[in-house]
């Protein structure tokens, strides 16, 4: 265990980096689910995309939300977690690319914004406080 795991900073970071993940599984989650479950003619954004394109979209945000969570409370493959959050990075890059691309600037600070708290994630449980498996 590294000596930052044992300090009150250790802890902060912990704690914020999970309240983190939760808000941003909640939010893919969300996001990813309706992609799926509503119909495309209601999906419409500032460039049209093909609907298996948004349907897999959709797939691939549920599957980053369940890989934000799931690996770090069974504590089965934590390597995924910093995966799954870079994963959704590249998700909210391209969102940012087509939102701009359609020129519009302002609701282009939503996935920037996003996808920098992603970044963030991943970076940190990577680097700063990876999530490690209980010895058995």
């Amino acid at each position: 265990m590294r000596d930052h795991d044992t300090t009150s900073g250790g802890r902060k970071i912990r704690v914020i980096l999970w309240v983190l993940q939760a808000l941003l599984a909640l939010l893919f989650l969300y996001a990813g689910v309706l992609k799926l479950v509503l119909p495309l003619s209601q999906l419409v954004g500032p460039t049209p995309m093909p609907g298996a394109f948004i349907r897999f979209l959709g797939l691939a945000e549920v599957a980053g939300a369940i890989g934000l969570i799931l690996p770090g409370l069974l504590r089965i493959k934590t390597g995924l977690t910093p995966l799954a959050a870079a994963g959704l990075v590249l998700i909210m890059i391209g969102a940012t690319g087509i939102t701009l691309a359609a020129g519009v600037v302002g609701p282009a600070l939503i996935p920037l914004v996003v996808g920098l708290l992603a970044a963030f994630v991943a970076w940190a449980r990577w680097r700063v406080a990876p999530l490690v498996k209980v010895a058995r």
